[in-house]
């Protein structure tokens, strides 16, 4: 990993990886409760995932709903 993860995409990460997001739509707003943080900070560990992990991470759009899968 070229870069380190910040403590909040450390655990989305881990959370993510938990998570069925790649069969139930994603809720960026959802996220943001879970983590007690505004939902731009959801939207900016997301995208950094997607260049920190790549390997780790896939998000994909399908049936009208956006979808991540990690591991």
């Amino acid at each position: 990993m070229a870069e380190e993860l910040t403590e909040l995409e450390g655990k989305l990460l881990k959370w993510l990886v938990k998570s069925d997001f790649h069969i139930q739509p994603w809720s960026t707003k959802d996220a943001a409760k879970a983590f007690k943080v505004d939902e731009d900070l959801i939207y900016e560990a997301v995208a950094a995932l997607t260049k920190k992990v790549p390997e780790q991470i896939q998000i994909f759009y399908k049936e009208g709903a956006l979808h991540i899968a990690a591991d």
